[in-house]
């Protein structure tokens, strides 16, 4: 191996084990704490922390251009698991949806400017997307390639997805036969941008797993509950998933954050850039007034039984609520207060 060859790979594996990808985590027991744990205690896990948590500006870039995201099918995928994703990300924008709304919720976000005071865009479209239904890269995929699956997609030979790293979001969804580093013991999602080195273009993405095989009542909660709590009872999903209903969360989470922190250098609060306490995790767990804990907060429950607390373009969904640091606390658009 040439001299340079080493040095790069060494750099490479440098700051792949000191930089971290943002996460998207549950608040249980088995699970490795996120650095927030230590910085806000449980206090972070309450809609009114607001004298706990300093959200701040850090002047890097947001996403104030018209977002569209690429979803990448990893692995085996159902055509109505596909639907209900499709239709969340197509809600983000549906502004005439029945309130609560999923359109309601991405307002909190937009609130969110960059240094020329610009707000994140309303506007979030569903972009060209990718199957990987032969599992390219395996079964088991590693942080490293996960950024070689994307790399696979941007740079095929036939319908390469397109570079867009102004307003491009590309989001890798493995399907519940397929593992993550980290999954389950610590991540039900991550977001990062990619390295030149491996993609050839630093591109905001993020990746998402479905747990309904490998850890529902972790990274599914409350439509499964971990065994280690009994007497606690999973609530219906409103899709009728409850591996898909719970990613429906994950991917909010995680295009939130693309879009208030895609290069990990806008906006975030806490000490520490390289494990940055962003806008979804201060809020992980709250889906509704007076959640915190365990307790998801005040929730709609439709006549079929299901519980949800937004509304999309045709169906429901139950996303957690954001941090708004104009008011310093979460919200939500099914506050009891709106």
């Amino acid at each position: 191996m040439p001299p340079v060859t080493v040095v790069l790979s060494l750099t490479l594996l440098t700051i792949l084990h000191t930089v971290s990808p943002s996460i998207a985590w549950r608040p249980w027991p088995n699970m490795k704490h996120n650095s927030s744990e230590y910085i806000y205690g449980n206090s972070k896990k309450y809609e009114g922390s607001s004298e706990f948590v300093h959200m701040k500006y850090h002047m890097g870039p947001v996403l104030t251009a018209n977002i569209t995201v690429h979803p990448i099918w990893y692995g085996t995928w159902l055509k109505s698991q596909k639907r209900i994703i499709r239709e969340f990300i197509n809600s983000i924008s549906a502004v005439e949806s029945k309130r609560p709304s999923v359109a309601g919720w991405w307002k909190t976000v937009q609130l969110y400017t960059d240094q020329t005071g610009a707000n994140i865009s309303r506007t979030v479209r569903l972009g060209q997307e990718k199957n990987d239904r032969f599992y390219s890269h395996g079964k088991s995929l590693t942080r490293l390639s996960v950024q070689s699956v994307i790399k696979s997609h941007v740079t095929a030979r036939s319908k390469p997805l397109p570079i867009n790293p102004k307003g491009g979001l590309y989001l890798l969804l493995t399907s519940t036969d397929v593992y993550v580093q980290d999954f389950c013991g610590q991540v039900c999602g991550f977001h990062y941008f990619t390295f030149p080195s491996i993609v050839g273009y630093t591109l905001p993405y993020a990746w998402v797993g479905n747990s309904a095989k490998l850890c529902p009542g972790v990274c599914a909660y409350p439509f499964a509950v971990p065994q280690y709590m009994p007497g606690l009872k999973a609530v219906k999903s409103p899709n009728g998933d409850v591996g898909v209903d719970g990613m429906i969360s994950v991917i909010a989470h995680e295009i939130a954050e693309l879009a208030t922190n895609p290069l990990v250098n806008a906006w975030y609060a806490g000490p520490d850039p390289v494990a940055p306490v962003e806008i979804a995790d201060l809020c992980e767990g709250i889906y509704g007034t007076g959640g915190g804990g365990s307790y998801t907060g005040q929730l709609l429950d439709g006549e079929d039984g299901a519980t949800y607390n937004m509304n999309g373009i045709r169906r429901r969904f139950l996303v957690q609520w954001v941090w708004n640091h104009v008011v310093n606390y979460c919200t939500g658009p099914n506050a009891l207060d709106h």
